[in-house]
Parts: C-alpha cells; structure tokens; sequence
C-alpha cells in the first residue's frame, strides 16, 4: 500500500483516513492503542499529524491490515523491533515503488 498525500507539516485526521481508506474513528482508536501515535491538537480539540504520525501510521497500518498481526502483537513487536522493523518497512515500500514504476513502464511499451 502507498499512500498518496501532498507535502505539508500538519494532516487533519480525515486526509489521513482518506489515505489510508479507513475511518476517522480507526485512527483515533489506534491513537489510544500505540503510545507512538502523538498527534497535536488545537484549541478547538482536532488533531493534526505530522509527516511522523503518518510514518508511524503506515507501520502500524501494514502490521495490522497487511501482515495480520493483532493489536498486542503488533505493539509487542513495535516495541522489541522498532530499527529493525523500520528499516525492513522501509526497504519494502522502496520496492513496492519501484515495481510500481516499473509496471508503469511496462504498460507504455
């Protein structure tokens, strides 16, 4: 899964779901559950993520949604395999672009 939003410092809590085609109260709920998720929040109450949050976001979103693990199993292994599961993160999306770029390609020739 890529996400698609445009660079800013701050995203309201509706762009993220959008980008992650989940509802608004799925994101507040993971907010509660994972300690990394620390959104700001303005006077009037609504949160604003930062480039961060949404990092943090699609971690947990592909251990969850992607991979299958459960709430405590996914804070478990946030907690005991941060750099490593970053870094492998990382290197995953880095190639789903690529073939992403590469299909692209493809379907022009």
């Amino acid at each position: 899964m890529h996400i698609e939003l445009t660079e800013k410092r701050y995203y309201s809590i509706g762009e993220v779901a959008k980008a992650f085609s989940v509802n608004t109260s799925l994101i507040r709920f993971w907010e509660k559950e994972f300690d990394v998720l620390k959104p700001k929040k303005n006077a009037k109450g609504d949160r604003k993520f930062t480039q961060e949050d949404v990092k943090n976001l699609e971690l947990i979103y592909y251990l969850v949604k992607e991979r299958g693990f459960t709430l405590d199993g996914a804070k478990t292994h946030l907690m005991e395999n941060k750099h490593k599961t970053l870094s492998n993160f990382e290197i995953i999306r880095k190639l789903e672009t690529i073939k992403t770029e590469l299909l692209k390609i493809k379907k022009h020739l």
